[in-house]
Order: C-alpha cells, then sequence, then structure tokens
C-alpha cells in the first residue's frame, strides 16, 4: 500500500458523483397494487419526480420534466401525492412545486389542475391529499395567505372537487372544519367513515413540543362536527394518529419521555425507545395498521428499524436485511409494507416487506454501487463523553483509502459536521458527500449534539434555551476527544453545517479557537432579525424554546448570535447562500459579512440563484462541495488535485 499525505489520495469519487446521488426517494405509496414514490432529480433542476413501479417490476417516471410533485405548506412540505384505482386505473392527484396548484393525472392524459392560483402573498398551498372516490373530493391541508407577510397565514382542513370546479373558482374549496389552530394535518377517515381524526398545535410550539390529538364526527354533509381533544397537549407531542382496521385510534405520544404507541389511550409496547421523530414535514409516518391487526412500525434508539408490532403482546419483530436505518415514510397494502431503507453501504432504496412470508427485498431506487465500494468510509458509532460527563452521540467517518496508507507520524485533518433542525438527527447512511472527503484522506464526524431527536424527550431538551450553547459544546467536545486520543491533528480541525448546522458552524467560529476554518451553509446569524417577518411562519416563533421568550431575556438574542461577535471570528471560512431561501434569508449573510469587513478574514461568500432552503441542483453541489474541498486544502496544507481554487478574499 503507497503511502502519501492525508487529503492527497486520488478518489474515484468527484463532486460530480456526489451531487448525482444526493437525496432520497419519499413519500412512498400503493396505488393499486403498484409501488409509488417520489426521488430527486438533481440533474433535472433539481425536481421531485413521481415514479412507479409497474407489475413486471420495470420504474418509470410518471411524468415527465417540469413536473415537480413538491409541496411548500409551512415551507418544508409535506405529502404531495395520492392515488387511488379508478376503473382499474390509477388516478393520481398531486402538488407541483411552481405554482402549488393540485392537479389531477390519469395515465395517458396530461395533467388538470383542480385549485386556483391566488394573487395574495405566497397564494394557496397544499399537502396530504386524500382521495375520497365516494364524494367525488380530495380532501387535504390548506395553506392559505391573507396578505403579504409571511406570517399573514391560515390553514384548515379542506376538501377540493375532484371534478376540476374549483380550477378557477377558491368558493368551490369546501372547508371541512371551522379555523381552531394555527398548524393541522390532514384528516384520517376511520373505517366506517363515521369519524376523523388529525394534529393540531399553535405557536409558540413546535409539532415536538406539544400538539393535540383531535377527533370529530363526520357529518352527513362531509363537515367535522364538534372536534374534541382526546391526547396530547403543551408537554405531550404527538407526531401521527391512525385507525386500526377494526377502528380503534391509534396514536405515537411522548408522554413517558419517548414516542410510544397508544391504541385508545392505552400503552401498546412501553420502551425507551423512538416509534415516531419530529414532524418536520406533514404526512411523515413511522407506523401504518395492517388488515390482520398488526402494525408496521419504524422504531429504535438512534438507528431506526422496519418491523412488525403485535399489539396484543408487545412484541416487535424486525425486517431481515442489510438496511440498518429507515425513514419517516410508510405504507401498507393487503400483507404489504413498503418503506425506505439504508445503511453505511447502502444508499436509500424503497424497500417492500412480504409480511406473510417475512421476506424484505428492494424493489425501488435499488442501490448500485457508482464505484468500488472499498471506497466507501467504514463508520464508527461514538458515544461521548460532553461536559459534565453527558453523552454525546456521534458518527466518526476515518480517511479510508483501499490503496494509500499516510505518512508515518501524520495525524489526519478532520471536520466537525452540525445537522440542521435543530430537532432533528443525522443518521447513519451511505452519504457520497463524505465519502467525497474520506477517501481523499479527510475525515469526518457528525454530531448528533443534546437537541437531537431518536435519544427521548430529555436528550432534545437538553436544548431548551440553550441554543448556541449545548450544541456548541457539544460538537466541541467530540472534536477534542478526537484530537485527544489521537484520532484527528488538533491543528486541522475544521467545523460545517448547513440551515440550524450553519448556525451551530458559525457559532463554534466565533466562540472558539478550536477550528481552523468552518463551512457555514445557508445558515441563521441574526437572532435579532430571525423570527416574525424574517423567516417563515412555521418557524417564526420556534426561538421562544431555543433561546427564551423574547420580551424576558431580549438581551440573550443579541448576545448568543454569531453576528454580534464578528469581531472574534479570525479563523477562514466559506458561506454558501440560496437567493431563494425564505427560511434562511441572505439578509443573515449579509448582516453578517458587514461585520467582517476590513478586517483581514480570509472568506468567500457564493450565491446560488434559483436555489432555496437546501441545495437541489447538480451545478450547485457541485460548485459547492469543491469550493469545501478548496478551503481546507488551502487552509490545511492540502495537495488536492483537479479542484478549482476558491478564491478567498480578506
Amino acid at each position: 500500500m503507497r503511502k502519501s499525505a492525508y487529503g492527497s489520495w486520488p478518489s474515484p469519487i468527484d463532486a460530480a458523483l456526489a451531487a448525482a446521488h444526493d437525496g432520497q426517494p419519499e413519500w412512498v405509496g400503493f396505488v393499486g397494487d403498484e409501488v409509488w414514490w417520489t426521488e430527486p432529480r438533481p440533474a433535472e433542476g433539481g425536481r421531485r419526480a413521481l415514479v412507479r413501479r409497474t407489475a413486471d417490476g420495470t420504474e418509470e417516471s410518471v411524468l415527465p420534466e417540469p413536473w415537480n410533485a413538491r409541496s411548500r405548506v409551512v415551507e418544508y412540505g409535506g405529502r404531495p401525492w395520492h392515488g387511488v384505482l379508478r376503473e382499474g386505473a390509477p388516478l393520481v392527484v398531486f402538488a407541483h412545486f411552481a405554482d402549488q396548484r393540485l392537479y389531477r393525472y390519469e395515465p395517458g392524459a396530461e395533467p388538470v389542475p383542480l385549485t386556483p392560483v391566488s394573487a395574495v402573498g405566497d397564494g394557496l398551498r397544499w399537502a396530504e391529499p386524500r382521495i375520497d372516490l365516494g364524494r367525488g373530493e380530495v380532501w387535504c391541508v390548506l395553506e392559505e395567505f391573507t396578505g403579504e407577510g409571511a406570517d399573514d397565514v391560515r390553514r384548515v382542513l379542506a376538501a377540493v372537487p375532484l371534478d376540476g370546479s374549483a380550477a378557477d373558482d377558491r368558493s368551490a374549496v369546501r372547508e371541512l372544519a371551522p379555523e381552531r389552530h394555527r398548524f393541522v394535518t390532514g384528516a384520517r377517515l376511520s373505517p366506517d367513515g363515521r369519524r376523523a381524526a388529525w394534529l393540531a398545535w399553535d405557536h409558540p410550539r413546535m409539532p415536538w413540543d406539544g400538539t393535540e390529538l383531535l377527533v370529530a364526527e363526520v357529518g352527513d354533509d362531509g363537515t367535522l362536527r364538534e372536534p374534541r381533544t382526546v391526547a396530547g397537549g403543551p408537554e405531550e407531542s404527538v407526531a401521527q394518529a391512525e385507525w386500526s382496521r377494526d377502528g380503534r385510534l391509534l396514536y405515537a405520544g411522548d408522554r413517558g419521555g419517548w414516542w410510544n404507541l397508544y391504541r385508545d389511550g392505552s400503552p401498546l409496547c412501553t420502551r425507551e425507545e423512538e416509534f415516531a421523530g419530529p414532524l418536520w414535514k406533514l404526512g411523515l409516518g413511522w407506523f401504518a395498521p395492517l388488515d390482520n391487526g398488526l402494525i408496521a412500525v419504524v422504531h429504535g434508539r438512534g438507528s431506526m428499524l422496519l418491523g412488525i408490532l403485535d399489539p396484543e403482546s408487545g412484541e416487535v419483530v424486525d425486517a431481515a436485511g442489510p438496511w440498518t436505518e429507515f425513514a419517516g415514510t410508510l405504507a401498507v397494502h393487503g400483507e404489504r409494507v413498503v418503506a425506505v431503507g439504508a445503511s453505511p453501504r447502502t444508499a436509500p432504496e424503497v424497500v417492500e416487506l412480504d409480511t406473510r412470508a417475512g421476506r424484505a427485498r428492494a424493489v425501488g431506487a435499488r442501490h448500485r454501487d457508482p464505484v468500488d465500494p472499498a471506497y466507501y468510509p467504514e463508520p464508527q458509532i461514538r458515544v461521548i463523553a460532553g461536559p459534565d460527563g453527558r453523552e454525546v452521540h456521534a458518527h466518526v467517518y476515518p480517511p479510508h483509502h483501499p490503496e494509500r496508507a499516510p505518512l508515518d507520524g501524520e495525524l489526519p485533518p478532520y471536520v466537525i459536521w452540525a445537522h440542521g433542525g435543530p430537532t432533528s438527527r443525522v443518521p447513519l447512511v451511505l452519504d457520497l458527500e463524505i465519502a467525497y472527503f474520506t477517501s481523499r484522506g479527510i475525515g469526518v464526524a457528525e454530531v448528533n449534539y443534546g437537541g437531537s431527536t431518536g435519544y427521548g424527550r430529555a436528550y432534545r431538551e437538553r436544548l431548551r434555551e440553550q441554543w448556541g450553547v449545548v450544541d456548541v459544546e457539544d460538537c466541541a467536545a467530540v472534536a477534542r476527544a478526537l484530537a485527544d486520543e489521537g484520532t484527528a491533528d488538533p491543528a486541522r480541525l475544521a467545523v460545517r453545517g448547513g440551515s440550524a448546522g450553519g448556525w451551530t458552524t458559525a457559532a463554534s467560529l466565533t466562540a472558539t479557537d478550536l477550528y481552523a476554518c468552518g463551512t457555514i451553509r445557508y445558515p441563521v446569524l441574526d437572532l435579532t432579525a430571525w423570527g416574525p417577518g424574517e423567516t417563515h411562519d412555521f418557524e417564526s416563533r420556534y426561538l421562544e424554546s431555543l433561546i427564551g421568550p423574547y420580551d424576558e431575556v431580549p438581551a440573550r438574542y443579541a448576545e448568543r448570535s454569531p453576528v454580534t461577535h464578528a469581531d472574534r471570528l479570525t479563523a477562514p471560512f466559506l458561506l454558501l447562500q440560496g437567493l431563494d431561501d425564505v427560511i434562511c434569508p441572505p439578509a443573515q449573510c449579509e448582516r453578517f459579512l458587514a461585520r467582517i469587513q476590513g478586517r483581514g478574514v480570509p472568506h468567500a461568500y457564493l450565491t446560488f440563484a434559483g436555489e432555496g432552503h437546501g441545495f437541489r441542483r447538480a451545478d450547485t453541489m457541485v460548485r459547492a462541495l469543491e469550493a469545501e474541498l478548496s478551503l481546507y486544502a488551502q487552509v490545511f496544507g492540502l495537495d488536492v488535485p483537479g479542484v478549482p481554487r476558491l478564491e478567498l478574499r480578506p
């Protein structure tokens, strides 16, 4: 094995390859016996394609470019499609990203609009469509802007006529229940059609803080009458609700400190693990009842597995196979279950479990190694002691190459990755963006810092009023541990993250001298402005739990903000921003850059037209990855061939 310096190892994983395999399939479902889902197309402008698996096993896109099955409800979106069989043929309704209208689609015909366009604010948006052939309607969540401001918005349960009569007539959309709450999820009808259940919550709560599970009778006129709260509240998060086939109400709630399953209020399987997750998108699902009374579940502590729960015994039997991580999208049909699974050696793919045969197999978006898997990283699951001895969970990816070894005595550079959210978690799965670095000799450590999900309510509430403190400390604890144990070069540590991870990155660079440089992607940087008026409605009061009520602790908002402490920044950095981002708008970056102007800190600011919150286009992802690698090469003194040099300006 040839010895050469870390960072100089030749790799077949270039930025274009990593970009081409970015993202994962989502929103699985059945249309008749067929499995359908959405999947990313970075090379097609970043659209989400609707894909079906036909009876002969062929995968095909349902709609060509530019159709984009993606909702903008609460900006992060929600389930954008639903399909049924009508007279033996598929009938599908989907939300198109460009205009946010609902469309009806039948194979062989052009999509037909079902909802109107509104000129008010950001218009009308729809999520969680469910086709009701008996009523000739689509039941869904309607997000309607009533003015030009980001918080001039209402959300209600609504029914859209399938015949297209509302395509130019807002009054033809039927509202199912009075507007009572700021946020609602889609209604779930009981098997007899006489009751409906849904979730609701209000500012300043986020859905993982506390939600209400509502149940109402369905009147003869199709309205939802006298909704009543049956579970949840300000201190209990109900993340999902469904009806069993015998008409009992199933839900995932965390009143015991973990999202566990309940049936008509009684616990089904009490465990210190999660059977649900944070409701960032409307329609996420971690369990689904089967016709035989069993329940398909995605569950775990840290990693989430696919299993079958017997609600009578509380026993869970997990699906066999190579997948060690399943996402919050799940659908059932008869004895079949489909989900999205992945592993450290397998990218996310659509997995089907036949519960009768007990056999699981990949049926869609199947993983195929784009390069020799010998170049994939070999991750380690670590639990590291943080401040006061608290546990910090991390995934460590050492540099790895099948034909290269480091120079004698050389320690590798490492980049600490802070995930977004911050109420989220980074899964342990194959990610070619990580392999892009590790195969060149740069280590990566992903940190599920305090505040992350997957480890119970107490773990995620470590961040309550401590954002910018606990996350920064936990990332630093991982970095220092790697340096102290001789895994990483203490002089060549970097930090990077996007969105809330961008905040943690910037806060780390302005609060510590631990890192030699950092990559800040579409970040929050100024808390005094990031809230009502500058960000979207969904997260506009998020800071009340992350920082504290502004009226009570106004100074804390300025004190925690990286923009306030820009004078402390000495490390070179790269700042990446989508110009269409309404969640973390470019104004956040511009204020930060104004504070460091003339201070001589080497940096680069790259902006991308047409990109919002998170990059979806292949050319954007390539430019961003190559720029990041160039930053590390310059700061760490690495010889990285074939990568355009990033110009760093003082």
